[in-house]
């Protein structure tokens, strides 16, 4: 019991850190609060506005890109759709991934019994890869190919942090936390799926193309929403965690051939994976 009070306690941990990083201070004091929160995570702000651009500590977690990186033209190829570090990836055995060497998931429990079986099956035996997004980390999200969306589950849940440290010690912590699924098709038709995890002190996720999305709002009430014409090309803006957090892909067998590596820290637009 205290166990699940102390991870209860995690949403409401986050909803006042949220609120925190949406106050505005007076500049001398916002402009503090931003280089204490630069230096103490070593952000690199060099692709981004200088520090006292931002009027919040959330407009700093969320910054965006002044430059728009340029993606590979090559449509056979599927690139990170995160500033992050590559935490597991590989195949899926009997139904299961690896948050993290050792500490496993399911597919089914964390894609939610929303995602009809025919459409599960067809991932059972596929591949999947996890990025983690640190607390320096560029917090935004992107098309990691052209791509069409049919369906988002939104599925409330806990907040555990999802760093190194906690990977290691909970077992199937992404089907416990707070996650926004995306049900995804290339445009062969294939089927994959984002999987979007909340974290201690995001307080929220958002998804560009569905403003009634709330995270971290309502711990029981489950949001299914459906689909004909939601079209994003590779590169595209998705959305953003409110701080670091964890991107899953999972893809029907057969899909792709996985081009990256567990510990690598890759960009936004790098090539993780190949179309076979």
């Amino acid at each position: 019991m205290n166990k699940l009070i102390k991870a209860v306690w995690t949403n409401s941990i986050s909803r006042a850190f949220g609120k925190f990083a949406s106050c505005k201070f007076p500049s001398f004091i916002q402009y503090v609060i931003n280089w204490s929160y630069v230096k103490a995570m070593k952000v690199d702000l060099s692709n981004f506005y200088p520090l006292n651009h931002y009027t919040t500590l959330n407009e700093l977690f969320t910054r965006e890109l002044v430059f728009e990186r340029q993606m590979p033209t090559d449509l056979s190829v599927i690139v990170s759709p995160s500033d992050s570090l590559v935490s597991a990836l590989g195949d899926f055995k009997e139904s299961t991934a690896f948050q993290i060497k050792g500490f496993s998931y399911s597919i089914k429990e964390l894609l939610t019994e929303n995602i009809s079986d025919d459409k599960m099956q067809r991932v059972e035996e596929g591949s999947f890869i996890n990025f983690y997004l640190s607390p320096r980390d560029y917090h935004r999200y992107h098309a990691p190919m052209d791509m069409k969306i049919t369906k988002v589950v939104h599925v409330p849940g806990l907040l555990y942090p999802v760093n190194l440290k906690y990977l290691n010690k909970i077992d199937s912590l992404f089907v416990k936390n707070e996650r926004v699924v995306l049900e995804c098709y290339d445009n062969s038709g294939r089927i994959f799926f984002m999987v979007l995890v909340g974290a201690l002190n995001v307080g929220k996720m958002t998804l560009s193309f569905e403003p009634s999305i709330e995270t971290n709002k309502d711990a029981s009430r489950l949001n299914v929403f459906e689909y004909t014409n939601i079209s994003l090309k590779k590169g595209d803006e998705l959305g953003m965690f409110k701080m670091g957090s964890t991107v899953v892909m999972i893809f029907e067998k057969d899909f792709v051939n996985l081009e990256s590596e567990v510990g690598k820290k890759v960009r936004f637009g790098d090539v993780v994976a190949t179309k076979r």
